[in-house]
Order: structure tokens, then sequence, then C-alpha cells
């Protein structure tokens, strides 16, 4: 990354002046990013004629198109500014456009006339833009581990921040959640410059402790976060109100605070002990983080749709958890629509999504359909989208034999595209006669338990969004969890 970085013509010293927020860790990193990010945004440039402080974020994966992990201000990059600096960045790095370099340093960390791959190559975009939109703050999602992960290459940044820790990404990070703690520890920074947190680990103890000890052996301070006091005295309202996000918002806040100090916004910032300010309140609140803990309703609420990206075990319990506090005292079947891309650990996910939404009955859901990364039927992908297809052995069909989600009064099914799925689910819930026109999915001649359907959406990762009114193509993966 260093020798990319010099190639782009730019220097380590002209990464500080991003005043980086640098977040890793297994589960909810990219929404505690997302809460910097909007908490930060409400606060006004000192020096700006009113102007809101620009703030960068970089985060991974996208739901729907790749503009959208690398945003400045609310929106992501538009085509035209995407177009452009990505552009920018290839030809400097193959030395053929205006901004290349002859640098050759660092010729230990890539090969002369080499080209980083994708995520290396975004991140690097992200960075090269950051520095020509001229933000005030950074905010960086680390993409996989901490220590080598390509957003490490900042040095100095204002604040790190570890989330919740959990097994993902074994191959790369280690099969036990303390070698993954080593990784994500990485990104931890010594120095006055730089202020270190990490939330309480309450499930992995011993994983904590390893937080400590590379926070030791770095010569840094590292602080350990519980849930913030001021978020229940102030009122605030945290969307799932959940004890991991809680610690999110709390992380976030640490964050933002450190990031304020260095900045200094327009009248200035000071850390309150007791309360919290107005911007932090409804930076929390207001926040849009599409396709984690989202709910979306068509038809004026007969049809719900919840929706989220896990892609651990813990997390999909916790989503499914989510999903039935969601639902409560509504009727209607229970759909769940799953994706994922081969992993091993797909059996592993569904018990999860099952253990966590089970009923008294032993029971979770009434349809489960698996389907495939193709989005419609006829014209494939939706544009803007990158997804690669996945074989009928990655999809969910050799789960269909899964104990659980063959018990009655589970029907199981597999569609070969995304929206073929979730028309299944539009037709399940109709309340209308099932005619010559209009039959019902299992052609059974009516709808099941009550007059509409709620989805929750949920597995694989990247989670899944809604646009016109309808569900749009996924990033890695999703899941759909439905009642009605």
């Amino acid at each position: 990354m260093k020798a990319y970085w010099a190639r782009l013509g730019h220097t380590p010293e002209d990464l500080d002046r991003l005043n980086v927020v640098h977040v890793a860790g297994t589960k909810g990193k990219g929404s505690v990013c997302a809460f910097v990010a909007s908490i930060l945004g409400r606060y006004q440039r000192r020096r700006g004629a009113g102007q809101a402080l620009k703030v960068g974020l970089l985060t991974s994966p996208h739901l729907v198109a790749v503009r959208e992990r690398i945003r400045v201000g609310a929106s992501p990059l538009s085509e035209a500014a995407f177009a452009k600096y990505f552009f920018e960045v290839s030809d400097a790095l193959t030395g053929t456009g205006p901004n290349a370099s002859s640098s050759t340093s660092h010729p230990e960390d890539a090969e002369p006339g080499s080209r980083p791959i994708y995520a290396r190559y975004l991140t690097l975009m992200a960075l090269h833009v950051f520095l020509r939109e001229g933000v005030d703050v950074a905010v960086l999602e680390t993409g996989v581990g901490g220590e080598y992960d390509a957003t490490n290459i900042v040095a100095h940044p204002v604040a790190t921040g570890i989330s919740t820790l959990g097994i993902d990404h074994v191959f790369v990070l280690g099969d036990t959640v303390d070698k993954i703690a080593w990784h994500k520890a990485g990104i931890i920074k010594p120095g006055a410059g730089t202020a270190n947190f990490a939330v309480e680990q309450p499930a992995f103890p011993s994983a904590e402790d390893v937080l400590r000890r590379r926070a030791r052996e770095k010569g840094a301070d590292l602080q350990i976060l519980g849930v913030d006091a001021r978020l229940a005295a102030g009122g605030v309202g945290v969307r799932p109100d959940a004890a991991f996000q809680r610690r999110n918002a709390s992380l976030a806040v640490a964050l933002a605070e450190a990031a304020l100090a260095r900045v200094d916004p327009e009248g200035g910032f000071s850390r309150d002990e007791n309360t919290l300010p107005a911007e932090f309140k409804e930076g929390i609140e207001q926040v849009v983080w599409r396709g984690r803990c989202e709910v979306k309703e068509e038809e004026g609420g007969r049809l719900r749709w919840h929706i989220d990206g896990a892609h651990t075990t813990d997390s999909l319990k916790m989503a499914a958890r989510w999903f039935v506090g969601e639902i409560e005292g509504r009727r209607g079947p229970r759909i769940l629509i799953f994706n994922q891309q081969g992993r091993t650990e797909a059996i592993d996910f569904l018990e999860g999504l099952h253990s966590g939404a089970k009923r008294e009955d032993g029971s979770s859901f009434d349809h489960v359909v698996f389907c495939t990364n193709v989005t419609h039927a006829t014209t494939g992908y939706k544009r803007g989208t990158s997804m690669v297809p996945v074989g009928r052995s990655s999809t969910g069909w050799e789960i269909l034999t899964t104990a659980r989600f063959r018990e009655p009064p589970v029907r199981p099914r597999g569609d070969p595209e995304a929206h073929g799925a979730e028309d299944f689910c539009r037709a399940v819930g109709d309340p209308r006669p099932q005619g010559k026109h209009h039959r019902h999915p299992e052609h059974r001649g009516g709808p099941q338990r009550g007059a509409g359907s709620h989805r929750f959406t949920r597995g694989g990762r990247g989670g899944a969004s809604f646009h016109n009114g309808q569900p749009p193509s996924r990033g890695r993966g999703f899941g759909y969890l439905g009642r009605g």
C-alpha cells in the first residue's frame, strides 16, 4: 500500500491531514462508522461560513453499487465523480496519467508496475478522493482484520475503535476469537495524538485481554468502553434498542468526541461528562444505514420486510431476535429468504436463525426460500451491481434437507433468482381471491395465517435495501425473514 500511495504522488504525511477515525471489529463496525459520520456531519466548520464539516466515509461491502463504499457527506460519490477518480488512480498507478509519479519507493511493498487487488484499489481510491475533496475527517472501516488490512496504511489516526469481536474470516484471521483479536488490535496506534477505544467483550473476556496486551506492546493507551450512561440519561433512541447497538453507539460517541476535539468545529467542542450534545442525539437517532436492522413496508403496511446484513452465526441469532421483537403482536406467515455464497458455515447460519426466531411450537418460519444471487429472471443483474452467480450446491439447495427446515409447518423451496423469491413472498400474504390470473405460489387456493406477511431479510453479508419500493439486488448475500 505504501508503494501504491507513493505512486499516486502522495506522502504518508498527507494521510495525517485527513484526521482519520479508524474502526475494526467483527460485528457492528459499519454501524459505528455510520454513527460517527452522522454525528460529525451535524457540526459546522469553524471557518466555513455556516458549512457543515465535510466527512469522508469508507465502508464495505456495498448493497447496490460500488459507489456506496466511498461517501463524501451523506451521499455516495456520483457516477461522474467515481469515474473521474477511478481513472486518476488507475493512470497514476500505471504511470500514464497527469498525476503519475515516478516513485519507486517501498519496492518491498509492491513490485514496480504491479496493481493492487480490488479492495486495496478502492481503499487507495477513497483516500485519494478524501484528499482531493478536502474532507475535515475521514472515517475508515477496515475490510478484513486490521493488522494487515489496506486501511492500516494510516499511521497517525485521530482515533481508533474496535467493536464487538467474534468468529469470521477464519482462513485469514485464525480459528479462535483470541487470534482474531490480535489482528483487529493492529489498528491501535501509540502517541498522544491518537485515542484508542474498544467496546467491552463480555462474551470473550480473553479476547479483551489480547487487545489490552497488544496495546501495551505498542506503547499505546487503550480505553475499554461499556455502554455510555449519557445515552439513557439523554433519552437517545438507539435502534434497535439492544445491548449490542448501545455498545456500538457508545463507541461512536467516544470516537466522534476525539475527532471533534481535533478538528475544533465552529463554537469549539468540549466533552460534557453528564450530557450528550443535541448533535450527538440527532446523529444517532437519524442515522441512515441501509440494510442494517431496517424495516420497509409495502401496501400500507400489509407487507413488511425486515432487512439486515448479518454474516456470522451470533449476529444471525441477534437478527432473528430483533425480528421477533419487531413483529410482536402481528399476524401472518413468517417467510425466510436465504442466500449465501458457498460458505461452509451455511448450516450454522440457519441454525442461528432458527434458534433466534423459534416459536412455542418449536418452529421458526412458515416458508423458507433459497435463491441465487441472480436478481432478475430475464435481465440478470441490476445495473450498477457486481455479483458472482453461485451454483446450486452453494445457495441453499443442499440445505433444503436441513432438518430444522423440513419439519411441518415449514415448506422449503428454491428459486433461481431473487425477485422470484420476493414475488413468492408477496403472493403468500395476498388476501385477494386466487383466480385464473392470480394464482397462489403453492396453488393451494389462498393465503395463510392472516391477510398479510412480513419478511425478515438476513444472512450472508451485505444485506439488502429498498429502491423505489422494491428491494434491489444485494451485495455479498442476504436473507429475508418475513412475518405479517
